[in-house]
């Protein structure tokens, strides 16, 4: 089966153009299929501060009212995707540059939870698989912005890391999917405070009898539930670790490789 790399990227590389840049390389480099999801950065957070916009977030979730929608898609899906499409053409890696309103590709509901207004954020309810695999056919290399539809004109702010997780899952019968996800540390630590704690190899087991101990900290657990969630779905592996060493974590001579080995 062929190979498939599903990479993520955050604000932490987004906004430094000196990583971005690096990373950029490395992603161009790899010679097989591939999917870069992106987030968004602060740069939407400072525009909507200079329009007078007040912008609140919920457990790391943007709380998405009608004008931060506006700004976070002319931001996400406007100047930073096609920044990224520009330059990675620019080094020979022919891309389109979409949002989940494209192709109809993402579909999506608003997110509901009970006392809580998300606004206009969103919750994935189906990938267009075979959407995704004309484009990769085709030869083309995807940059996913953010957003994503709900099938009746509304456009939704969506979480990235879901958005990788999705489409990793609805490909993985079709390629042997590697989900990568860019982190700010080197990988899942069993020491927060150290670098070089980083646990190479993550099984479920393992990671089952971490959180019983308490011995992994309280904000990778979403992030690691969702990989062993994608694990069990049939992605072939998810690598955590720094989007920066991505040519190291394809290798694995770095980061968190999570497996069902």
């Amino acid at each position: 089966m062929e190979s498939l790399y599903v990479v993520k990227i955050g604000g932490n590389i987004i906004d430094d153009e000196q990583l971005l840049s690096s990373f950029l390389k490395k992603f161009a480099a790899i010679r097989n299929k591939k999917i870069l999801i992106h987030g968004g950065g602060k740069l939407a957070t400072r525009i909507a501060e200079k329009m007078g916009i007040p912008q609140q977030m919920i457990d790391g979730r943007r709380l998405t009212d009608a004008e931060t929608l506006k700004i976070v898609t002319m931001v996400y899906a406007g100047y930073i995707n096609k920044n990224i499409v520009a330059r990675l053409q620019a080094m020979q890696c022919n891309s389109v540059g979409i949002t989940g309103a494209d192709g109809n590709s993402i579909r999506s509901h608003k997110r509901e939870k009970a006392g809580i207004d998300y606004g206009f954020a969103g919750d994935i309810d189906q990938v267009d698989t075979s959407w995704f695999i004309q484009l990769l056919l085709n030869g083309q290399t995807l940059v996913v912005a953010p957003i994503t539809h709900d099938g009746k004109g509304q456009l939704l702010n969506t979480n990235a890391d879901t958005i990788a997780q999705e489409i990793s899952k609805s490909l993985s019968s079709f390629f042997e999917v590697v989900l990568i996800y860019s982190f700010e540390k080197s990988g899942v630590l069993k020491d927060v405070e150290n670098e070089n704690s980083v646990i190479e190899k993550l099984q479920l087991g393992y990671y089952n009898e971490l959180k019983e101990t308490e011995k992994i900290f309280a904000g990778m657990i979403p992030k690691l539930d969702n990989a062993f969630k994608a694990i069990e779905a049939g992605v072939h592996k998810v690598i955590i670790g720094k989007g920066q060493e991505l040519d190291m974590l394809i290798t694995g001579n770095s980061g968190t490789t999570i497996s069902h080995e």
